[in-house]
């Protein structure tokens, strides 16, 4: 099940993006993308790996940003690939069929190839600028979610991402995509978590202990 609000983590060392994820498990976060640029792979292996503990701890799960190798080494729940990363079948291959596999576009004819490549879900944007990543495509906004939506007809779910914020989730969300991926709004406010939960008509926090204390409580 993709989840309907991920969390892209940010941060200026490893330390501050664990911090962030601990906040953000605390918050009611149910799916995670570690997205940490410009590290060693030994680095981002040791994160991942206290990434891994943290979210398993909360029973969130951990995707991991590119590195599809480091993903299945730490037991994560998935990899989110970029336009340049590596191809998703061969991805699937080397991951099999357990982990969540998601792919980065801009226009209907990225998400047709990365739906004809099997991935899980589709990360499409950006909706506006935004300073959490560098060479940015060019922006949708709200008429290019419509015009891309309309053709695409996928049931693969479509995660809009890129300067969503508050204010502008509802618009987002009336398009027609499956959800959004969100990391300066929720970073600046981890109470914004279940804010935009409650808009994208995700479960809030309190939803979720109520649930799972059921669950429990039945078995």
């Amino acid at each position: 099940m993709i989840s309907k609000l991920h969390y892209i983590t940010q941060g200026d060392t490893p330390e501050i993006h664990l911090e962030n994820i601990q906040k953000a498990c605390s918050s009611g976060a149910d799916w995670i993308q570690l997205r940490l640029k410009d590290v060693n792979e030994e680095t981002l292996l040791k994160t991942a790996l206290k990434a891994r503990e943290l979210t398993a701890h909360f029973q969130t799960r951990l995707i991991i940003n590119d590195h599809y190798k480091i993903a299945k080494e730490v037991r994560a729940d998935g990899v989110h690939l970029g336009t340049n990363d590596a191809c998703p079948i061969e991805v699937r291959d080397y991951l099999g069929k357990f982990y969540s596999i998601g792919g980065t576009a801009n226009t209907l004819e990225d998400c047709e190839n990365l739906i004809k490549k099997g991935v899980d879900y589709i990360g499409l944007g950006p909706f506006k600028l935004t300073s959490t990543k560098t060479n940015l495509s060019p922006i949708l906004e709200i008429e290019g979610y419509q015009n891309i939506l309309k053709t695409l007809k996928t049931d693969t779910p479509i995660i809009a991402i890129g300067g969503i914020t508050l204010q502008n989730v509802a618009d987002i969300v009336n398009t027609g995509v499956y959800g959004i991926a969100v990391s300066g709004e929720i970073t600046r406010d981890f109470n914004n978590i279940n804010a935009l939960n409650e808009i994208i008509n995700g479960p809030t926090l309190e939803q979720r202990y109520t649930f799972d204390k059921k669950e429990n409580d039945e078995q």
